[in-house]
């Protein structure tokens, strides 16, 4: 049996997505065990990013600047702007350092089941940067789900009077993917967004 303490650590670290009780356990038994090694800098990571962690005020990215290092940084092609639902996303798409312009996190997207509409998202502040001008294309990269697209479609029925290039992520097989373990709809969108073989 662990002290109180012990235990709220291990029922904290439960929480956190991808832990259950026993990762949870084995996380705290390791922390322990290495308790210089690992707790220690653990701890210091957590107050430093926790005294300073802050929303951009320019485009939803969470980061310990603001504004953050995205919309700080001059090498980014401030004429392409990703639109993405969550903060995850953004930093899926920046760890692939493909996409050289900046971003726009939505915070979510639309779906009448959980009430949320328009006005719950960052949509307004999306029209308002694209209005203020500089921006030629707007990628659209929006989760491949019916509240994702309906959100995609959503805002580019909004940005249709913008002199903007509007795009969106293709969606279909993935690299390795097999053919036998793909659901229907992303074979579908597959077939559909087939290209001729160069």
């Amino acid at each position: 049996m662990s002290s109180p303490e012990i235990e709220t650590l291990t029922q904290a670290l439960a929480k956190l997505p991808g832990l259950g009780p026993r990762s949870a356990r084995r996380a705290v038994l390791h922390l322990l065990k290495k308790r210089e090694a690992a707790l220690g800098p653990l701890l210091r990571a957590l107050e430093a990013v926790n005294d300073k962690l802050t929303s951009c005020h320019v485009c939803g990215n969470v980061d310990t600047g603001d504004p953050c290092g995205i919309c700080a940084d001059p090498r980014r092609d401030a004429r392409m702007l990703c639109v993405v639902e969550e903060v995850a996303d953004l930093w899926a798409l920046d760890r692939s350092r493909l996409f050289p312009g900046r971003f726009h996190v939505l915070g979510g997207r639309l779906s009448a089941l959980e009430g949320i509409r328009p006005e719950d998202l960052s949509i307004d502040l999306l029209i308002g940067r694209i209005a203020a001008g500089g921006i030629d294309e707007v990628v659209l990269a929006m989760n491949a789900t019916l509240e994702g697209q309906t959100t995609a479609h959503y805002i580019a029925d909004r940005l249709e009077s913008f002199p903007v290039r509007l795009t969106q992520l293709a969606h279909g097989l993935p690299v390795g993917g097999e053919l036998d373990y793909l659901d229907e709809g992303t074979l579908a969108q597959a077939l559909r967004a087939r290209r001729p073989v160069s």
